[in-house]
């Protein structure tokens, strides 16, 4: 029995080993905002939002592999668009962010 029941964990752990390599590697987004750029800023990737300008320069942001859309908008400024190409994934990819206030 207790060799059955070692047997059953040890697939259980193989299993999950091969679904975990199975995934493709995510390429991670670190975000360079200029001295302009307002903190307070929402950041949307694909049309998803996913947080603070702030807050994700701070901890970057983890993306599949692929091409994606990042928008950043802020009352007063003109939105920020950048198509980004995270490969095959396994990436770091650095964005400088740059935005321009509302010409008055």
């Amino acid at each position: 029995m207790r060799q059955l029941v070692l047997a059953s964990m040890l697939g259980g752990m193989l299993a999950l080993g091969a679904c975990a390599a199975s995934q493709p590697p995510t390429s991670h987004l670190r975000f360079f905002p200029a001295t302009a750029a307002p903190a307070h800023a929402k950041v949307t990737i694909d049309d998803v939002p996913v947080g603070s300008l702030k807050l994700v320069a701070e901890r970057g942001v983890g993306v599949p592999p692929g091409k994606h859309r990042v928008t950043i908008e802020a009352d007063g400024y003109l939105p920020w668009d950048q198509d980004v190409d995270a490969g095959a994934g396994g990436l770091l990819l650095k964005i400088d962010v740059l935005m321009v206030k509302t010409p008055e």
